[in-house]
């Protein structure tokens, strides 16, 4: 049978730590701890501004939240390195099971779906850098709704755009809160557990199987 699947894109596909070797550059060996605080900030960001109805895109929310850290660990960055710490993360690189694992999916004739809080611009930017872009067919972007994940609204624009029942559509993602999301508004949900010690949220919801890489999605979905 074939399915809908719709991917996930930072954390899932492409590794937004991949920042690091920039940070390094500018904040030193304090670069992980940087690059952590940024990501958790870029997220509740859009989980705020979601929840006030006072959309700004991903793009606002990822320097914003780059600007927070900065101000955070006192790390005086200037307007040049702030342009350069956001051109990197449009160069970010996939992790090493994306491409093998997409190729099969396609292959096997499967829909897949790149699906993001990103903005279309952003989204290409990286797949087409990580040259994973060709296994897509359009992105899904929360931007044409100007709210962000985890709103049911984002995830009836999945099965809306894929044109599949429910039942036949499903999200990949490493973000539980994102798994949550799909579960609550009625699709299948993989979560990716990409590191051990991760844990899921103890919520009601639960994600339809649990994986540790992608190499295990195709049988699971055949």
């Amino acid at each position: 049978m074939t399915v809908a699947l719709a991917f996930d894109i930072y954390g899932t596909l492409i590794d937004p730590h991949g920042v690091v070797s920039e940070l390094q550059r500018h904040v030193g060996d304090r670069a992980a701890e940087f690059s952590r605080i940024w990501r958790e900030k870029q997220l509740e960001y859009t989980w705020r501004r979601g929840l006030m109805g006072k959309y700004r895109d991903f793009g606002v929310c990822t320097r914003q939240a780059l600007e927070y850290a900065d101000l955070l660990l006192q790390t005086g960055l200037d307007e040049d390195a702030y342009t350069a710490l956001m051109q990197a993360y449009r160069v970010l690189p996939a992790y090493q099971d994306v491409p093998a694992s997409l190729a099969k999916l396609k292959q096997a004739g499967h829909r897949l779906y790149p699906f993001s809080n990103g903005t279309p611009e952003m989204v290409d930017a990286v797949l087409k850098h990580a040259a994973i872009d060709e296994y897509f067919e359009g992105v899904i972007s929360v931007d044409s709704l100007r709210t962000f994940k985890p709103s049911p609204e984002v995830y009836g624009q999945v099965i809306k755009i894929a044109a599949v029942e429910p039942e036949s559509c499903w999200l990949v993602s490493s973000n539980a809160f994102d798994v949550i999301g799909a579960v609550a508004a009625g699709i299948k949900a993989a979560w990716l557990k990409r590191f051990d010690g991760v844990i899921f949220d103890p919520w009601e919801f639960e994600p339809t199987c649990v994986i540790q890489s992608l190499d295990e999605l195709p049988q699971l979905v055949e």
